[in-house]
């Protein structure tokens, strides 16, 4: 039988601690990057110029049925070869995901955003409203709200293909536990940590997505 032992994990736990705030930092700047950039291709994906919806569709196609490590390794290895620019981990990891979830993201936006009804346009437009104003003061608004439980659930996504920047060197979680797996011979106690932590803090973020969606439903500004 096996003999468990956590002892050598856990006296190394300030390496996965590092890995992890590794991790969430590059979670939080691909989300953030990503919602802009998912709110830039909806809105030209609706455009009716084709010079703007024809490219948006592009990328998000490109980017929506391409393997993420294929990509990350594009940008890493790729990149620098046609612009001759020195691409760190980091850099790779967060242009990658950002642009990757961006493409995700903009599906969810155009969704939310043909979702309102078309009573609500023609009203904003008699009013004389224009149309940035009519997208930031009435549409968007309710639509982000209708789109909450796809963009929590692309987030979670985003949080876990975040472990293949192991692959290029960057040290967050996963690279760090295996380096810790190396160095203590304990891999099945390193990597049980590891899903723990993974475990623990998705189910805290689905718990409070839950919360907050649940005072949409019960405020009436979502609609499933």
């Amino acid at each position: 039988m096996y003999n468990w032992d956590f002892l050598p994990v856990l006296s190394e736990s300030g390496l996965l601690l590092a890995g992890f705030r590794n991790t969430l930092i590059l979670t939080a700047t691909a989300l953030t990057g990503g919602l802009a950039v998912g709110l830039l291709l909806a809105l030209a994906r609706l455009s009716h110029r084709r010079l703007l919806s024809l490219p948006a569709g592009i990328v998000i196609e490109v980017f929506r049925t391409t393997p993420p490590l294929v990509q990350l390794f594009w940008f890493y290895f790729g990149l620098p070869i046609i612009l001759s620019v020195e691409m760190t981990p980091f850099l790779a990891a967060a242009l990658t995901f950002t642009i990757q979830s961006g493409a995700f993201f903009a599906e969810i936006f155009r969704a939310g955003i043909v979702s309102i009804e078309k009573g609500q346009w023609e009203a904003a437009r008699v009013i004389g409203m224009t149309h940035s104003q009519l997208m930031r003061r009435i549409i968007l608004p309710q639509a982000v709200k209708r789109m909450f439980p796809s963009m929590m659930e692309r987030s979670i996504e985003l949080m876990k293909t975040t472990t293949l920047v192991a692959t290029v060197s960057y040290a967050d979680l996963l690279y760090e536990a295996n380096e810790l797996a190396q160095k203590t011979f304990r891999p099945l106690e390193v990597y049980t940590v590891v899903a723990l932590i993974y475990f623990i803090s998705i189910t805290f973020i689905s718990f409070l997505a839950a919360r907050l969606e649940g005072r949409f439903a019960r405020s009436g500004e979502m609609t499933r």
